[in-house]
């Protein structure tokens, strides 16, 4: 029996063709988790951790470890200065980091502002807080934000904004303009941004990742998530975060502490070990980058030569292609002729809208994040559709 306020969600549509992928035994290109492991010194530091005694229930805002380079490393990456001990709470992953910042921030009858496509958390977590989501599209291929469409949006009732940047699902990196432009409306409307940022480390061709927390008027009503699953390939771990002013943070921990409490020990020393030994130091980053940048351009390609019209993505590991010249089926249609015919599972990314679902009809959501014979493997079965 599921609850009322459940039921129009139904299945997440990552587990839906994840399990269509394990059925039919197609290469998985549909939820974004690597095929390949983070630097093997993060399992010596989880090891070293374990063995240490440090598996108990930890301080529930984050092990002072990983809170301490959570902060260093906002202040040497963007120049933000959070108090680690106020500013910074550890979740179970960004995901219930969504949740829980929402769940603490609004109260019933608020709204919610969430940019469309959108992850598929974000709507459902609106409605467990009692919020009322309301959704500004973004329009393939370029995907630029409509100010004005964004100010229309917003009511009396208005509390708080999404943003998602780099953007998942579509890889768009929001430009400075439109970050000042939506700081804008924030500052004027006096609301505060859920900032969505666990990409902040894949951004390609020279567009650096601008967190909205910088501009100015934003630092104090932004409360900015990020995670390490993305960066160090280890998304089983669960390992996220937030940090803004004590007001916001103190909201999300109002929740966090009755959601999960605390998160594993030995993996947050494991990740703030990550944090200080790959992120403030070491070329980590660059090889990271560079080696994303590959597997995109080669997925790219492939899919180009394939026949989709293919948007290039600024940032994330995702690409959103257009089928239209090869098929006239809606997505979930052609995405499960994918996976049945042609042994490839991408996702059908008309999950990911509610207002202007017609916007995903023609469009799949493929992930870059695996090892490069994986990616080969992929290209020579969608060779098939030309």
């Amino acid at each position: 029996m599921v609850a009322t306020r459940l039921r129009p969600f139904g299945a997440s549509v990552f587990a839906e063709m994840t399990e269509l992928a394990n059925r039919h035994q197609a290469i998985n290109l549909s939820q974004g988790f690597p095929d390949f492991d983070g630097p093997a010194e993060i399992f010596d530091a989880a090891l070293a951790a374990m063995r240490a005694g440090a598996n108990q229930y930890a301080r529930s805002r984050g092990h002072l470890e990983l809170v301490r380079a959570i902060s260093e490393t906002r202040a040497q990456l963007y120049g933000l200065s959070y108090d680690p001990e106020t500013e910074v709470v550890v979740f179970s992953g960004a995901t219930e980091g969504i949740l829980s910042s929402l769940l603490g921030l609004l109260n019933p009858g608020d709204e919610v502002i969430l940019i469309e496509p959108f992850y598929d958390s974000y709507p459902v977590c609106v409605t467990l807080a009692g919020a009322v989501p309301r959704y500004v599209t973004l329009k393939f291929p370029d995907f630029a934000l409509d100010v004005a469409e964004l100010e229309r949006q917003i009511t009396k009732r208005t509390r708080v904004l999404v943003l998602n940047t780099p953007h998942n699902p579509t890889g768009k990196v929001f430009t400075p303009a439109e970050l000042g432009a939506v700081a804008d409306l924030c500052v004027r409307h006096d609301l505060v941004v859920l900032a969505d940022e666990v990409y902040e480390h894949l951004t390609f061709d020279g567009r650096r990742h601008l967190p909205i927390a910088t501009v100015p008027g934003m630092r104090e009503r932004t409360l900015t998530l990020s995670s390490t699953g993305k960066t160090f390939s280890l998304t089983g771990w669960k390992v996220g975060w937030a940090t803004g002013p004590q007001r916001l943070v103190d909201a999300a921990q109002a929740a966090h502490q009755f959601v999960t409490f605390a998160t594993a020990t030995p993996f947050q020393v494991a990740m703030a070990t990550a944090l200080r030994r790959f992120i403030l130091g070491g070329d980590y980053l660059a090889d990271f980058q560079r080696q994303y940048a590959a597997r995109r351009d080669f997925l790219v390609r492939a899919l180009t030569n394939a026949g989709f019209a293919v948007a290039i993505p600024a940032g994330t590991y995702f690409i959103v292609a257009d089928f239209s010249r090869l098929s006239s089926e809606d997505d979930q249609t052609f995405a499960r002729r994918l996976v049945t015919e042609h042994g490839v599972a991408t996702i059908p990314p008309g999950a990911f809208y509610a207002a202007h679902p017609e916007e995903g009809r023609r469009l799949l959501r493929f992930a870059f994040c695996k090892r490069l014979e994986t990616l080969e493997a992929a290209a020579a079965r969608l060779r098939a559709l030309r």
